[in-house]
């Protein structure tokens, strides 16, 4: 996630505190922060508060990688050949004497 989502997450976080204490409690911490409703600097704050809410859309239709590495880490350590499972041997005849393996 880049820089300017995650500011715009923050200050969505922080309109959602916000908007849940003006419901629960009737207190707007903005306004008492920053100098009641219709100081300059609290409007600031709601309006970037608002533009931000907008720009977290972006993040609601971004595509989601979902990937689950203990699984493919798992299948990519097992490596597991079935080839001989159904009668398929392998041919050693192209195997040499002089091979010290054999």
């Amino acid at each position: 996630m880049n820089t300017l989502k995650r500011i715009a997450l923050a200050l969505v976080i922080i309109g959602a505190i916000n908007w849940g204490l003006i419901g629960f409690f009737r207190f707007d911490l903005v306004a008492s922060i920053f100098g009641g409703q219709d100081a300059l600097l609290a409007r600031i704050v709601y309006g970037l508060v608002g533009l931000s809410g907008l720009y977290c859309l972006t993040i609601l239709f971004d595509p989601m990688d979902e990937k689950n590495t203990s699984r493919d880490d798992f299948a990519k350590k097992r490596n597991l050949n079935y080839g001989t499972e159904f009668g398929e041997d392998k041919d050693f005849s192209s195997i040499k004497k002089t091979d010290k393996d054999v």
